[in-house]
């Protein structure tokens, strides 16, 4: 059965290597995001040395790092569930004999390696060629953040699957998907690290797992968090794993009673 969740993976690869321009695009488009981000910050600075403990090379760094992992992290399962749910199709889903979700995360993950090989590596390698991007010399850091990386592509896909699942319940969860995407932007730290936000605005998100995503692995990575530190922040990744666990087993338990088709 494995071996047939490892085909889905292959398959969304595939699928995604087809699609040639978006990826060209999608590389610009990354490009200018992290060039718009790093003048902006530059003139935050204005001069100074430190804000909020990030140095003007470590906020360059993070800014270009985030930006790569999101493009590794990032997808579409939430709404993928959704137009499955509208057009019918998910109900011949749910007659194979695997896991609806488990297909998901697979495809899910299949596109995140595609991304990682060929867009995230080629997209850092352009950052450090325009930007004054430092990366990290010692192995380990590496070798940590991808850990990281990888758990910040499985708590993603769990919000995803999540808000996805809410389609058994509303016929149209577009606004819900969108909303959510703007929270995991603006919480996790992409747009603004979570060490600028408010003091009571960084204290409630040590209680939500967007910090998770993008702002801990990526304060590893450039250091602002020792790396004798890190195993603390894979601690926290995996709890908040296996808490998201939970509601996706729960609601996808009701959802399959309660699933009707609007089209087909």
């Amino acid at each position: 059965m494995m071996s047939a969740y490892v085909e889905f993976v292959r398959l969304r690869f595939l699928t995604m290597l087809a699609y040639r321009v978006n990826y060209y695009s999608g590389i610009i488009i990354y490009a200018i995001n992290i060039g718009a981000y790093y003048f902006l910050w530059k003139a935050v600075y204005g001069g100074q040395e430190t804000l909020a403990g990030f140095t003007v090379a470590q906020m360059t760094t993070y800014v270009a790092v985030s930006w790569m992992a999101r493009a590794f992290y990032f997808n579409n399962l939430d709404r993928e569930i959704a137009n499955e749910v509208r057009d019918g199709s998910v109900a011949v889903q749910l007659t194979r004999p695997y896991s609806y979700l488990m297909v998901k995360m697979m495809q899910g993950f299949g596109e995140g390696v595609f991304r990682l090989l060929l867009f995230m590596v080629p997209g850092m390698v352009i950052a450090c060629l325009l930007f004054p991007v430092k990366l990290p010399a010692d192995p380990a850091t590496w070798g940590v953040y991808l850990v990281m990386l990888f758990f910040s592509f499985l708590i993603n896909s769990q919000l995803n699957l999540l808000t996805g699942l809410c389609a058994f319940y509303v016929e149209n969860i577009e606004g819900m998907i969108r909303m959510k995407r703007v929270l995991v932007d603006l919480f996790s730290g992409v747009i603004v690290p979570i060490a600028f936000l408010p003091g009571w605005l960084s204290a409630v998100m040590q209680w939500l797992p967007f910090q998770a995503i993008t702002y801990l692995p990526s304060a590893v990575f450039t250091g602002r968090t020792p790396l004798s530190q890190a195993g603390g922040v894979l601690g926290l990744q995996l709890v908040w794993f296996i808490v998201l666990l939970l509601p996706i087993v729960l609601m996808w338990r009701t959802a399959r009673k309660r699933l009707f088709v609007q089209g087909g």
